[in-house]
């Protein structure tokens, strides 16, 4: 044996023992994460179990989810007219035109446009996502923007989507597309957020176009049909390895073809003068629409997301501890320590003070 072989240093037991005792280590947080929203097969191996999702793992949590949410919604009904929830269930969304009063809207629209907010951008392919939350302090500039957030209507609507009596999360959102070189927006592509029932609402400010990115919606694939959970089932057995890292992360992709097979109508585009607003649950097939062509599309943003498997609407401790409208600030706070100790990049990267139709900063 030669010197330079004999010296190569060779891992001993401990060194083979240590990701066998990481992964017993770990296993019992793997294993609480199926009662929670968790949904990533890459990063919990117990989700991402090719074996167990042959038994039906995915797609009796999607069961049960569904089950609850549906569940929380009966107990907020009063919150959304009869006409309202039967939209929802048929279609998967709520859509309003002409949903402020005009007055509101004009002031609205000024605020947006006039008042500049500390905000952060996210760059995918070649369209900027700019956010301005609408924390309190932000909300002491903008009366108007505070009197949209306080009507009965826009809380009840974005509640009982939501399944969840809490407040959302809100900012002012801009899209700008083709801003930058690079691959096409990942967001035109159709998917669902996530495995189970959750809240997303645009409130827009400009009018949308049908060649401006539009937000489309596969009206129905909210259900879980018979043919959609089959399709699931199949699919999470190789998410782990799917190549497209965001399936592997639980936000399944599907082509225009595949949703034909699933028994999907056409989509519908949201090309919609301004102040119309769109209320839709994410666990449907939905897409940014393509824009062929330079734009900017402004709108009230709202997210929510909530333990899927809860069984009543609930308290948010958010909202008790008076932090509900600070949580966009909260989360990129903790994003940006995360960077500085080295754990992973923040993608929403820190603009300073900008009105939300200003141009883009990155790009």
């Amino acid at each position: 044996m030669s010197a330079t072989a004999s010296s190569r240093p060779t891992a001993g037991p401990s060194a083979r023992a240590r990701p066998a005792l990481a992964a017993v280590l770990r296993a019992p947080l793997w294993l609480a994460e199926l009662a929670t929203g968790a949904k990533s097969f890459v990063d919990n191996p117990i989700l991402g179990s090719e074996r167990l999702n042959r038994l039906g793992l995915h797609t009796a949590r999607v069961r049960l989810a569904h089950a609850m949410a549906d569940r929380r919604r009966r107990k907020l009904a009063h919150l959304a007219s009869a006409e309202d929830r039967d939209a929802f269930a048929r279609d998967g969304f709520i859509a309003r035109r002409d949903f402020m009063p005009a007055d509101l809207y004009a002031a609205v629209c000024a605020e947006v446009g006039s008042i500049a907010v500390e905000a952060r951008e996210q760059l995918q392919g070649d369209t900027v996502t700019r956010r301005i939350p609408l924390d309190p302090e932000t909300l002491k500039r903008m009366p108007a923007m505070a009197r949209l957030l306080e009507l009965p209507e826009w809380r009840g609507l974005l509640r009982y989507v939501s399944s969840f009596d809490c407040e959302p999360v809100i900012t002012v959102q801009a899209i700008l597309s083709h801003v930058a070189e690079g691959p096409p927006d990942p967001q035109t592509n159709f998917h669902i957020d996530t495995f189970h029932p959750t809240m997303k609402a645009w409130l827009f400010l400009t009018d949308v176009a049908e060649d401006e990115g539009p937000f489309t919606y596969v009206p129905g694939s909210h259900r879980p049909t018979k043919r959609r959970l089959a399709w699931e089932r199949r699919l999470a057995r190789g998410a782990a390895r799917n190549p497209d890292r965001l399936t592997g992360r639980g936000s399944f992709r599907a082509t225009r073809a595949q949703l034909k097979r699933l028994g999907y109508g056409e989509p519908v585009a949201f090309a919609v003068p301004g102040n119309t607003l769109v209320v839709g649950d994410t666990v449907g097939f939905h897409a940014r629409g393509p824009s062929l062509r330079p734009s900017v599309r402004i709108e009230v943003w709202a997210y929510d997301r909530h333990n899927p498997f809860l069984p009543t609407p609930g308290l948010d401790l958010w909202s008790a501890l008076g932090l509900a409208r600070w949580r966009t600030r909260l989360a990129w706070w903790a994003l940006d320590r995360g960077e500085r100790l080295g754990l992973a990049r923040n993608v929403w990267r820190p603009v300073g003070a900008v009105t939300a139709d200003a141009p883009p900063k990155l790009g």
